[in-house]
């Protein structure tokens, strides 16, 4: 993402210019963008001139439109099904990605010599565009982060991943805030027992040799961004991966291929399906290598927290209002808060969380903040999408109880108040 203006005061009003150049950057305004926002960006508007004979004459013009936002549309970049896969797989042909959607509908606001104040018109947001954003209610602490965040040059894939199976594979790009399935690939291998050793050789050499093909298409392993590149699978499907790449890499003379061997890491997991990338991010072969990363260290604190609720609870707590009374006790050492809670429509909701995650860092806790496109914010969103592993243990049901004997307390006193008054 390229910071192209900028401009809030110190009460967070004011505005943002930024230029999205890959699909993450258009995660990144998705997250931003929010019902009430100000947003400009270009557009194209089909006008339609009458002539004085009558005649009417159709064309389409390039213009900028400032919008009152209403809704926002986030479509990610999808591949084809793995039927299709398969088929393209036996085929050799090659399964075309489609880029991330962005799409913001909203009133008109601004004159414009081709739209009418106040009509609807939807805003399809593109890589290398301008997108500028007014925040209706002012630019708060989360909004400017993601800002700052998004904007650090260097960012990309870090980690290339294939989640194997028995004649099965899922190639993904792991960057800091997503996780893309680029193919799905599904080649049949015969079984052994049933048809002979024969047909099973043959099975899985095509599968190896597909499985190539759609390696080198997929994985960047040539570009020094890519810290690591993941061959994972249950029993040892890996190995044969491993070996019939780097054999393949060696008979057709890829060095670049060659060059990236220390790169390479085999982890074992127990599926080979995709929300196994959460066992890939905490061998320890990857928290080793990744460490510093930001879906590693989700990865990490989400296993901690795990632990922690099977063997001390006390000390892990999860949902809003459990999470809001440790953090109101400074009992949170570290909160796990999904992206997904500060894109609610609803602004006193979202201004409660902003809240959190500035109360926790007042106290000196830290905050992970964690992206719903990678499989680890997707667990964490089926437990409320909030979670905190205290620094000291804290009785829920204690703490609870005394809450209540303090409104109590407090309603009596305002009772009494009252009473007085009269």
């Amino acid at each position: 993402m390229k910071l192209v203006n900028k401009y809030v005061d110190k009460n967070g009003a004011g505005h943002v210019t930024l230029r999205p150049e890959d699909d993450e950057d258009m995660w990144h305004l998705y997250n931003l963008i929010q019902e009430g926002d100000s947003v400009r960006a270009p557009a194209i508007r089909r006008v339609q001139n009458v002539s004085a004979t009558g005649s009417t004459e159709s064309h389409r013009v390039r213009l900028n439109l400032t919008l009152a936002v209403t809704r926002v549309t986030w479509a990610p970049s999808t591949s084809a099904s793995a039927g299709d896969l398969a088929q393209a797989a036996e085929s050799s042909s090659t399964p075309q990605n489609s880029t991330a959607a962005l799409h913001v509908t909203g009133r008109v606001t601004s004159e414009n010599p081709h739209v009418k104040m106040g009509a609807f018109h939807t805003l399809d947001l593109e890589v290398n565009r301008d997108v500028r954003i007014e925040k209706a209610d002012g630019w708060d602490s989360i909004a400017l982060g993601r800002v700052q965040e998004s904007c650090v040059p260097g960012r990309g894939a870090e980690v290339g991943a294939v989640v194997c199976g028995e004649g099965t594979a899922i190639f993904c790009l792991l960057s800091e805030h997503m996780t893309v399935i680029l193919q799905r690939l599904e080649v049949p291998i015969p079984r052994k027992i049933a048809t002979g050793s024969s047909a099973h050789e043959k099975g899985l050499s095509r599968f190896y040799s597909t499985l190539y093909s759609s390696f080198l298409r997929h994985i960047p392993y040539a570009n020094p961004s890519l810290r690591a590149i993941v061959i994972a699978s249950p029993g040892w499907v890996r190995d044969g991966v491993y070996d019939y790449i780097m054999s393949e890499a060696s008979r057709t003379g890829n060095k670049a291929l060659l060059g990236a061997r220390n790169k390479f890491l085999k982890v074992h997991v127990n599926s080979p399906h995709v929300h196994s990338l959460v066992e890939v991010l905490q061998s320890p072969e990857i928290v080793s290598q990744l460490k510093e990363t930001k879906f590693a260290r989700e990865g990490i604190m989400l296993d901690k927290f795990h632990k922690m609720l099977g063997t001390d609870e006390m000390r892990a707590w999860y949902g809003p209002e459990h999470v809001i009374l440790a953090a109101d006790r400074g009992a949170v050492g570290t909160l796990l808060i999904s992206d997904e809670l500060f894109r609610s429509n609803d602004a006193a909701l979202r201004k409660k969380f902003v809240s959190l995650v500035e109360s926790v860092r007042e106290r000196g806790g830290e905050v992970v903040i964690f992206s719903s496109m990678h499989e680890s914010g997707q667990q964490l969103n089926q437990l409320s999408g909030v979670a905190a592993i205290l620094t000291y243990p804290l009785d829920v049901e204690i703490v609870e109880a005394e809450e209540r004997e303090a409104k109590e307390e407090e309603e009596r006193k305002a009772a009494e108040e009252n009473g007085k008054g009269q």
